[in-house]
Parts: structure tokens; sequence; C-alpha cells
């Protein structure tokens, strides 16, 4: 079950045929679970992959046309809503897309965009499809979880333009950063019960997914990064992070990188401080609403462009001035942070948590999204609705992320030992369908 801003609570099935078509289904939900199901929207459109994006290394852009969009209400409750936003916040051509206190009708399906008639009432839904121009296709393998049986079995996965964190923001936002990649239908992680569950639906026929026990949040002990990830503006880096519970404080280590693989380290943040006991949200249900303070931070630059950067910075705003080399650390808490990298402190960010178990009852920690302009949650009107990829507890890494994971180096690679971030277009094509799905 996705999180986007908002909050939004969604599950996504797209296909993509070899003759560039391709129809994605985004089932909308009114809780954090995906088991109460509000309305469905069905995408028809074409996409045309383009070249290798100049801006995020490793991820291929592209072009889209939409040709319909079509919506499927699920309760009276949902149907009155959408109505309302549509009729109030569209244009002259949508002001009666339902008239008031039309009755809802099961698995009816309302048009709320036709390219053919130029009809698009989709901006109230806060709805765009740009997500789809930047794509990445990362395909690794993972060990087979029977102990009986050695090998490994092929994941592909696909990663999707990120959405913005501004609502006003994302019916016009470009991408730089993903969202969390969506699995191929055939060659997924194991075990992954939503993955059959969600396939198999349709918009009259929402995924209704496994309930699950609430956790309670349990911060203490080490949480690292499961992959290299991407965020808006080209940044590549891991994090790992470690919580005392007993008295509330934390320290967390930042790798950055110049690349999607994590390979070409750039700089290393150390940040420590303390956070307060956390609250249930009522604004993100599932989420805990907690405030980190940062008092202390160093920085080790670990390329000699970053070394370059810091010793050009003005005297005073950025540790020693004059004084950087590269893979020596040093303390910028003397200075208040250092300017040329965004640093400052001290400095409160007003975060959202949350703590889940995987399929594999691994522990997953959820960290609030960092604002898409590349701002702070530095005030509590600014705190997340939305999560970055988790981090898994280390004492719960398995074999399975020891093969790839290192806090200085995160690079997936295939059995050959080769690196598995491939370009495209050939892998792009996950969930080639052969027949052509109309739509009446």
């Amino acid at each position: 079950c996705e999180v986007r801003p908002g909050p939004e609570f969604l599950t996504r099935s797209y296909l993509f045929y070899a003759n560039r078509l391709f129809k994605a289904l985004q089932f909308y939900y009114w809780d954090p679970w995906c088991r109460d199901p509000s309305y469905s929207l069905v995408i028809k459109g074409k996409l045309r992959l383009r070249q290798a994006s100049w801006i995020t290394r490793g991820a291929t852009e592209a072009d889209y046309h939409l040709h319909k969009v079509g919506i499927v209400f699920h309760s009276q409750k949902a149907m009155r809503e959408v109505a309302s936003w549509i009729n109030q916040t569209s244009g002259e051509g949508c002001s009666g897309f339902l008239p008031p206190g039309r009755s809802w009708a099961p698995g009816a399906l309302y048009e709320v965009l036709s390219a053919k008639t130029e009809r698009d009432c989709t901006a109230a839904l806060g709805f765009a499809m740009h997500e789809l121009s930047l794509v990445r296709v990362e395909r690794h393998y993972q060990p087979l979880l029977q102990p009986q049986h050695s090998g490994s079995q092929l994941v592909e996965e696909l990663y999707l333009g990120d959405i913005h964190t501004d609502w006003g923001e994302r019916l016009h936002y470009r991408p730089t950063g993903y969202q969390r990649p969506m699995q191929s239908a055939l060659h997924h992680v194991h075990p992954c019960p939503a993955c059959g569950i969600i396939s198999r639906a349709d918009e009259h026929h929402p995924p209704i997914l496994p309930a699950r026990a609430a956790l309670p949040m349990q911060l203490s002990g080490s949480w690292v990064s499961t992959h290299c990830e991407v965020r808006p503006a080209v940044l590549f880096l891991t994090r790992y992070f470690t919580f005392h519970g007993n008295n509330h404080t934390w320290e967390g280590h930042y790798y950055h990188y110049s690349d999607p693989l994590c390979r070409q380290p750039t700089f290393t943040i150390y940040a420590s401080g303390h956070y307060t006991q956390g609250i249930p949200s009522s604004k993100v249900r599932g989420g805990t609403e907690l405030a980190f303070k940062v008092t202390q931070a160093r920085v080790t630059p670990m390329d000699q462009v970053t070394v370059v950067m810091l010793n050009s910075s003005e005297p005073g705003s950025c540790g020693l001035a004059g004084s950087w080399s590269a893979g020596v650390e040093q303390d910028i808490t003397p200075t208040n942070g250092c300017v040329a990298l965004g640093i400052k402190l001290p400095h409160t960010e007003y975060e959202l948590f949350k703590t889940e178990q995987d399929t594999q009852e691994r522990s997953l920690l959820y960290i609030g999204e960092r604002p898409t302009d590349g701002s702070s949650p530095d005030s509590p009107d600014k705190r997340p609705t939305s999560y970055q990829a988790p981090l898994i507890q280390c004492a719960a890494a398995s074999q399975e992320f020891s093969n790839y994971i290192s806090l200085k180096y995160v690079g997936r690679k295939d059995a050959n030992g080769n690196e598995a971030l491939k370009p495209l277009p050939v892998a792009f094509l996950l969930f080639i369908a052969l027949l052509f799905l109309g739509w009446d």
C-alpha cells in the first residue's frame, strides 16, 4: 500500500504493450492499509522512450500522451466527494461532471479525460502521469528462500518518477527522483502476497490487501538502507541510523555519491542529536509524529570536487577555511553547520515515522519524505505526509541484503557479477501483453 503526499493511499498496476500503448490502473483508498477502496482510475495512452536522462544518471526520459482516463467509484461517499472537487475546481467543461444528488451506480465508469473531445477534469484529483517521463529498470537476483534449494531467481523492478510533495506543484512537476519501485508481475521479489492480488485486480474489483497487525513504534537499534537511494535534484545516497531509546538520542550517517549505483562517493555526513516522544499522527493514519533536533555534525569529503568546493567556501561558514582534504573528517558544529552543503546547526525537523514488518518478518523503518524543493521540514506545517524508501533493522538484515549492501558501496550485481543497472529500452517492457485491451 503506497502513501503519496497529501496523504493519498493507493496501489498501482501498469501494463505496457509492445506497440507502445499502455494501460494503467490506480486504486485509491480511505485507509493506509489499502483495505477500504474509494475509487479507481483507468488510464490509457501511449509512451515513447527517448534518451538517457542528462539530469538523473541511470534513468531514461520518456514522452507520454494520454488518450482516456476513466473513474469508477466504490461508494456513494466517494462519488459525492470527488464530484464536489471536480464541480468546484474545474473549468466550464467540467462544472456539470455529475449532477448533485446523482446516486452511485456500482461498476459505472465515468470519463474524466478524453483526448478526442479535449475534455480534462483530472486537475481536481491532483492527477498527473508525469511519473512516466522518467523511467529506470533494475534487474538483480534474489537467493531462493527455501533452504533445500540453491541458486537464485530474477527480480525486475520498475522505477518511475517521483511525485512532488507540494500538491500545488505536482500537476506540472517533471521528476528528477523516483517513487518506490513497482515489481514485475512475472519476476518479482518473494514472498509478495500483494503482487498477485494487485495484478489480478481491475477497476471494478480493486485489490483488498491482507490485514496486518499494527506495530508499536520501536525505534531503538540500528537501521540501514537496502539499496542506493535517489532523491530529487540528483542526489544519490545511502543512510545508516542508530536510535537510543533509553535517552532519546540518535546518530546518523549519510553517504552521498555521484552515481546511481552508489559506487563513487562524494561526501559523508555524520549527524547526532535527540528526539521527542512520538505521538500518533492525526493527518497520516498509521504514522507517528516526532521532532528531531540536530546538535552536532561532521563532514568527510570523499572526492576532489567536494574538497575544492569546501575549501572555496566563505571563512566561518563551513569548518576551518581552506583545511579540507579528501578522506579527512571535520567537525562543522563550531561554524553552526556548513552553508555550502545546506547544513544549519542547531536544527529541528518535524518528522513522520512508521515501523512495519515485511513478509519475511524483518523490521522496516519508514522516515518522512523530504520536500521535493530541497527545503527542510523545519516547521510543523512542513511535516511530511508520505515516506522515503524504508530502512531495514540491521539485526534483521539477511544474506539476501548482505550480498550487495555496504555502507560505502551499494551496487546490485547479477549472477555473473555484472552491474545490473542497465540502459533501456528493451528491458523496460516488463509487463508486455500480447493482446490489445479495448475500452468500450
